[in-house]
């Protein structure tokens, strides 16, 4: 986990406890409900990015999301190539 506060990459009211709020996620989900997350944080996003007078810091949060959706699907391919 990093030290530094980051609210797009590690934002300190997801960081209780021994484990961050997305890795218990991926965790109890199944892999196509925790796809299925990933894609919908990402539009949410990006859909109210323009709402909310901070487009550029909900891109950053929706590029996170394909960032990480992006990692498990090569994790679940990469013996398909």
């Amino acid at each position: 986990m990093k030290d530094r506060y980051d609210i797009v990459n590690n934002p300190v009211h997801y960081n209780t406890g021994n484990i961050e709020c997305i890795d218990a996620m991926e965790a109890m989900l199944s892999k196509e409900e925790f796809i299925g997350y990933l894609r919908g944080n990402s539009f949410k996003y990006r859909w109210r990015m323009r709402h909310k007078g901070r487009a550029v810091q909900d891109l950053q949060k929706s590029q996170w999301y394909e960032n990480k959706l992006l990692s498990i699907i090569e994790k679940g391919t990469s013996n398909d190539s």
